[in-house]
């Protein structure tokens, strides 16, 4: 068996993304309350803002009215459907006690996320990890979001000029993570990364060889629809209750 090489964080954050969506519908609240029973550490989504100025957790950023398709942003908070919790409403039901990463998909949405995370005790920011594809969203707002984690989600395939050279470009400008694709990593990688002082996130894992694979590799996060087999795998090789 490979041993495992140790991670920054220990024990690693165990992500329920979307909430546990392999269980009960993505991103609601009852899919969030199911991750944090069924054991998660973290809780991730993806988060928009609608015309009114409110964070929202949605996937697809639109709501259906008939055949029409419109962007959450179009929309006011009150007209949203239901099932669309607000991030406020998400403090609400499940308190403060968890790590929570959001993918930010409007640019917009960042003064409205710091609002309502500051709202909440003070160590819910150094919580709160802000996940954007566009690097420069989050050296811009590095100053005025010192108290929150961020974290750069892209491909290994677009890391130019490669791996190292970004490492030291997101420590420069102190980025608190990087975030890829399972298959993206490797031991090698996340040490690397580790060097530069930076987390190793690692999303999209499913089975049980893709968890244990990247808990071996020493990543300090995994994302996965399946709570409770994430949750079976951090048992076995972290040793988590």
């Amino acid at each position: 068996m490979q041993q495992r090489l140790p991670s920054r964080l220990d024990p690693p954050i165990a992500f329920a993304h979307r909430g546990a969506r392999a269980h009960a519908p993505e991103n609601t609240l009852e899919s969030f309350e199911l991750a944090l029973r069924l054991g998660a550490t973290g809780l991730e989504s993806d988060v928009w803002i609608t015309s009114d100025g409110v964070a929202v957790l949605d996937h697809d950023g639109v709501v259906r009215r008939g055949l029409r398709r419109i962007p959450i942003a179009r929309v006011a908070s009150s007209e949203l459907p239901g099932h669309i919790p607000s991030l406020e409403r998400l403090y609400e039901t499940c308190g403060t006690e968890f790590d929570l990463s959001l993918d930010v998909k409007d640019p917009d949405a960042y003064d409205a996320i710091a609002a309502a995370v500051r709202n909440r005790p003070s160590d819910a920011a150094g919580r709160t990890w802000l996940c954007d594809p566009v690097l420069d969203h989050l050296t811009e707002r590095r100053t005025s979001l010192p108290d929150f984690r961020l974290v750069h989600s892209t491909r290994l395939a677009k890391l130019s000029p490669g791996p190292e050279r970004h490492a030291s470009v997101l420590a420069e400008a102190g980025i608190d993570a990087m975030n890829m694709h399972h298959t993206d990593w490797n031991g090698g990688l996340v040490v690397l990364f580790h060097r530069f002082d930076l987390l190793a996130f690692s999303w999209d894992l499913q089975f049980e060889h893709q968890l244990e694979g990247a808990l071996r590799m020493g990543v300090d996060a995994i994302y996965s629809d399946h709570t409770d087999t994430m949750m079976e795998a951090m048992s076995r090789e972290v040793g988590t209750p």
